[in-house]
């Protein structure tokens, strides 16, 4: 086998392979064997024909069937001989077949670029830190008590916690009902912060049977125009939000806390953990972000599309039937999402330089510590957890990648910088 690698572009290598007829005649013959077994020939039992006259009568055709199997195996085994490790799927761009002489054909494939990584040392790193205080928690309360309310019929709205259903008729600017524009029995929660601060002020004194009308402006970024609307009041209802109390907090935590101080202690635990984990991402966003834009690069377009189908995997994963909806534009979900892959696989690739360049890798007594962790998380044993570890590479890659951040932000710089929720 004679091996040319060609190096096309810093991350496209073309590999050029000849072989002889010599080393073809076992894969032919191999084939010619295979075929012969299902083969039905006048004179002959079902796949008792004799090689020669298999040979003589598809012989050519075997051995052109053949030759793409043929190329696949041998290319493999000169990226093995070589060391070279392709990303993604070759392309088999030539092929010259010479019966009886030779092969010759050429695949090209992609490599991860040669990177001399740099720079990751001593970064200036604002982190964000932000001390959780009484209000967060007592708006946390909030949330839990309005989902554990009840309602009851009120006859006027006094406050914001009312649910007002409303039959809501959209007008044109004379102020006539446009056919076909209304929709029936919508219920505004005035406490709802999402609601259109227009709709709730109308609503602010309403009664049952009452008409109330408003003109609702477009939120900041919608390309809207201004809807002039007419509220028709059927039904309100008083929000009624219970205590505090010992009893609610077994109900919503099912027993595990017992008391509202216990609750509350374990509430701000919760939210400082919360805004913990939220200014770490942001001081490894900001070290990524600094270390790519000190490389300049190609990446390897095999790379990229790997990480726009774990984008679109991604949201697979969020249906029920783990599929993207019908008048979903996966070309356009591509060209949009094309630089944030770009940056991902780029970040991908330096990490990968930092860690061979400092020699991180990811040890058994790391395993160990991960699975002792997570059992007690979860409540599995922890040799079950142990072993699936041993076996993911994605259990792998992400301590893998915990350890990089922590080096680099262990030899980073860093300053506090205290923001508000």
């Amino acid at each position: 086998m004679e091996i040319t690698i060609n190096e096309l572009t810093e991350v496209l290598q073309e590999a050029e392979i000849t072989l002889s007829d010599q080393e073809l005649q076992p894969h032919f013959d191999e084939a010619l064997g295979k075929e012969q077994k299902r083969l039905e020939i006048k004179g002959f039992r079902k796949g008792k024909a004799p090689i020669s006259i298999v040979k003589k009568m598809y012989g050519e055709a075997i051995e052109h069937q053949t030759l793409d199997t043929v190329a696949s195996d041998f290319y493999r085994k000169a990226m093995d001989e070589r060391e070279i490790r392709p990303l993604g799927e070759p392309s088999l761009v030539d092929m010259d077949y010479r019966r009886g002489e030779s092969l010759r054909f050429k695949i090209q494939y992609e490599i991860r670029p040669k990177i001399k990584v740099n720079g990751y040392k001593k970064l200036s790193v604002e982190r964000p830190v932000h001390p959780v205080n009484e209000k967060e928690i007592e708006e946390e309360i909030t949330k839990i008590r309005k989902a554990n309310s009840t309602t009851e019929d009120a006859k006027a709205v006094t406050d914001l916690e009312f649910i007002v259903t409303a039959d809501l008729q959209e007008m044109d600017t004379s102020g006539t009902p446009i056919i076909g524009r209304k929709a029936k029995d919508l219920q505004f929660y005035l406490s709802d912060e999402s609601l259109s601060p227009q709709i709730r002020d109308a609503l602010r004194n309403a009664e049952p049977n009452g008409t109330y009308r408003t003109r609702v402006e477009p939120r900041e970024g919608q390309e809207k125009e201004p809807m002039e609307i007419q509220l028709s009041v059927t039904k309100i209802q008083k929000v009624i939000l219970p205590e505090m109390s010992d009893e609610l907090v077994k109900k919503v935590t099912d027993g595990k806390v017992e008391t509202v101080t216990a609750f509350r202690e374990n509430l701000k635990t919760d939210i400082e953990r919360y805004w913990t984990e939220w200014s770490n991402r942001k001081v490894a966003d900001s070290i990524s972000d600094q270390i790519v834009k000190k490389h300049d690069f190609p990446v390897p377009e095999s790379l990229v599309a790997t990480v726009m189908d774990s984008y679109l995997e991604d949201l697979r994963g969020r249906s029920k039937d783990r599929k993207l909806p019908a008048d979903f534009d996966e070309e356009r979900f591509r060209t949009e999402s094309r630089d944030h892959a770009v940056w991902q696989a780029k970040w991908l690739l330096l990490k990968e330089a930092i860690a061979e360049a400092e020699d991180l890798r990811v040890t058994d007594e790391d395993l160990e510590k991960a699975a002792e962790t997570d059992a007690a998380r979860y409540g599995i044993p922890k040799d079950q957890v142990l072993g699936f570890y041993r076996k993911s590479s994605s259990a792998s890659n992400q301590l893998l990648t915990g350890k990089i951040m922590d080096f680099l932000v262990s030899h980073s710089s860093i300053t506090e910088k205290e923001v508000t929720a």
